[in-house]
């Protein structure tokens, strides 16, 4: 079966920045949906047509990777607001209660300092402002289940930053994430 609009594929890749260096590597096989909200639109444009077994190369400016970087997304935040085992990484949806009113509500953010009495949010994807390098091989194409098309995600969007809406109890309880 050869990647369409809306199917399954099983990916791994290599991301590296345009000088080289390795920014992350998957070794084993995640399925994503196409068509859904789980990979960047170039990237699903890149596979469409291709099978099993095909690998590809490309380079996605930020504009179509994970945007510029904006220093608008950086709130600086009272630590007494945040878990007491906070560290540097951590990611939050949302900021916690309290926080800056102003700050968006459907975006992760991620702990990018850590001082006595704040805390520096960053609502920018971790690798804003960067050209990538992708080395992706395509190792299964399968047809997505209506209940998958209907999700639009298979839970699987490395590429994904924003959030759809809150958890399941209405609250928005900013539950930590941790970035890989």
């Amino acid at each position: 079966m050869t990647v369409t609009p809306q199917c399954v594929v099983a990916l791994t890749w290599t991301l590296k920045d345009t000088l080289g260096e390795e920014l992350d590597t998957l070794d084993d096989p995640v399925e994503f949906l196409v068509g859904g909200n789980d990979l960047l639109a170039k990237i699903e444009e890149a596979l469409q047509g291709h099978l099993a077994g095909d690998a590809l190369q490309l380079h996605l400016e930020p504009v179509d990777a994970f945007g510029d970087y904006d220093d608008r997304l950086l709130f600086l935040e009272p630590r007494e607001r945040f878990p007491a085992e906070l560290e540097v990484g951590m990611g939050f949806e949302g900021l916690p209660p309290g926080c800056n009113p102003t700050a968006p509500r459907d975006r992760l953010f991620f702990v990018s300092d850590i001082y006595p009495d704040h805390v520096v949010l960053d609502g920018n994807h971790p690798l804003a402002g960067i050209a990538l390098r992708i080395h992706l091989k395509l190792h299964a194409v399968r047809e997505a289940t209506e209940e998958e098309i209907g999700a639009g995600t298979l839970g699987t969007g490395f590429f994904r930053t924003q959030i759809d809406a809150p958890d399941s109890d209405g609250d928005d309880d900013s539950a930590p994430h941790t970035l890989h």
